[in-house]
């Protein structure tokens, strides 16, 4: 046992830190400004507000699944903590859910804003049609590289996550020396103007959770970090921190270069204006070639964890024909059966995405939100876990068993009643089907596993 630990506990406070950092910064930021700025009605204050409610909810969350995945044999991750402190069925219901939802939508709306960007990098007017056939051609792209080289999948992962950092610097600290005026709005584009909005500012949390997403992922690492029970937690508050400092300088820089109305109006487009302002004449091209990369980076990531999804299932015996699914090919040292089951679930949601941005019924948001949000649903399962081993003295102490697992549910609460008030009708729908399919797979593992 001793010489296993020292194997795996290989990474210092400062290596888990810059995972953390890499894991969550991704490319919602660069496409959910103007989401937020609409749902705030042009504030940058209750803007820079929700950012701020967004990362105190994944430093309190991570905080509180941190106690769950050192007290975790073996692997962690989220399916591992609802197996072993909850129930294998609950754990096959939310495998089901992050296997079947979670992840294939995330894929698909990442890869369509990637042929959003690209379109715009080359400068054509592109159709929704367009943009989804090309956002289908970059996840197959990153499926066949992943499944023939997952060490390439693995370097170009790590580059990427270098590389997304840059415009995020460069606009912000642009921005925040930037004493000219707002960008000019170009002929005939309808002008979205600054609003008074009340509460439902409230439904910015919606696209905040996406742009905060993958820090549950963090976790995972626990088992792999020294001492983590002292490197973890602080890992896990200097990460998201960092993060929110990024975002917050990023946000103020982009308002401070283009103003509010312009990024509202212009809605994704609006990062090309401001490459412009920075590096001149070729600037848009610039940027927008790091946050292709960038957003390409979440791609290729997203792909490498959802193509195992299934073989994790097959592994515990939480899917049909487990045995078949869980071989792994000698060549690739994956299972070809778990990613084409993934491929095609990726596929389908990409033409759901497609009918409910044709039709507009999300209002502005996408399927990858919603599903976000369920998650955070079934994180507060977790975090009320938590309190209950507080009273049964497990988990000491008022802050780790009491303070974070509370402001944890607080803050899952919150971004559940956002996603709510962005669009009522839809996101119970989407919920419930999520809550189906977490059905499905309780009820696969309570019939086939347990007899």
């Amino acid at each position: 046992m001793e010489n296993r630990n020292k194997q795996i506990e290989h990474y210092g406070l400062f290596t888990a830190t810059a995972m953390i950092i890499g894991i969550v910064i991704g490319s919602g930021i660069f496409f959910k400004v103007d989401d937020v700025l609409k749902l705030t009605g042009g504030s940058v204050g209750l803007g820079i507000l929700v950012f701020v409610i967004g990362a105190l909810s994944i430093i309190f969350g991570s905080l509180t699944l941190t106690e769950l995945s050192v007290r975790t044999e073996g692997p962690g991750g989220v399916i591992s903590y609802f197996e072993q402190f909850i129930s294998p069925k609950a754990a096959s219901g939310f495998g089901w859910f992050q296997t079947f939802i979670y992840f294939p939508t995330i894929n698909a709306v990442i890869s369509w804003v990637a042929a959003i960007y690209i379109f715009s990098y080359l400068g054509k007017e592109a159709s929704l049609e367009a943009q989804i056939g090309l956002g289908f051609i970059i996840f197959t792209f990153f499926y066949g590289v992943n499944i023939l080289s997952y060490k390439l999948g693995g370097y170009i992962q790590n580059a990427a996550s270098i590389i997304k950092l840059f415009p995020l610097i460069a606009i912000a600290i642009a921005g925040i020396f930037y004493h000219g005026q707002s960008a000019a709005i170009p002929a005939g584009k309808e002008i979205i103007e600054k609003s008074q909005v009340g509460l439902s500012w409230l439904a910015a949390l919606a696209p905040i959770a996406f742009s905060y997403d993958g820090w549950v992922v963090s976790v995972n690492i626990t088992n792999e970090v020294k001492n983590p029970k002292k490197n973890m937690p602080l890992a896990l508050i200097i990460g998201p921190l960092t993060v929110l400092m990024v975002y917050v300088l990023y946000f103020f820089g982009l308002n401070n270069l283009l103003g509010s109305e312009y990024i509202m109006t212009m809605e994704n487009e609006a990062v090309n204006k401001a490459g412009e302002i920075i590096f001149g004449s070729s600037g848009t091209k610039i940027l927008l070639f790091f946050i292709i990369i960038s957003v390409l980076g979440v791609v290729n990531g997203m792909t490498l964890g959802s193509l195992r999804m299934p073989w994790n299932l097959a592994s515990k015996n939480m899917i049909p024909n487990s045995q078949r699914i869980a071989k792994l090919h000698p060549k690739y040292e994956l299972s070809l059966p778990s990613a084409l089951i993934s491929y095609i679930t990726a596929a389908l949601w990409m033409f759901f995405h497609y009918i409910t941005m044709k039709s507009g019924i999300l209002k502005g948001s996408d399927i990858s939100e919603i599903a976000i949000v369920f998650s955070y649903i079934c994180y507060m399962v977790l975090y009320i876990k938590v309190l209950s081993l507080h009273r049964q003295s497990v988990v000491k102490g008022f802050f780790k068993g009491i303070l974070c697992p509370v402001l944890g549910i607080a803050g899952s609460l919150i971004i559940l009643i956002g996603g709510l008030i962005s669009n009522p009708f839809y996101v119970i729908c989407f919920i419930l089907s999520c809550g189906l399919v977490c059905f499905l797979g309780y009820l696969y593992y309570k019939r086939t596993v347990i007899r």
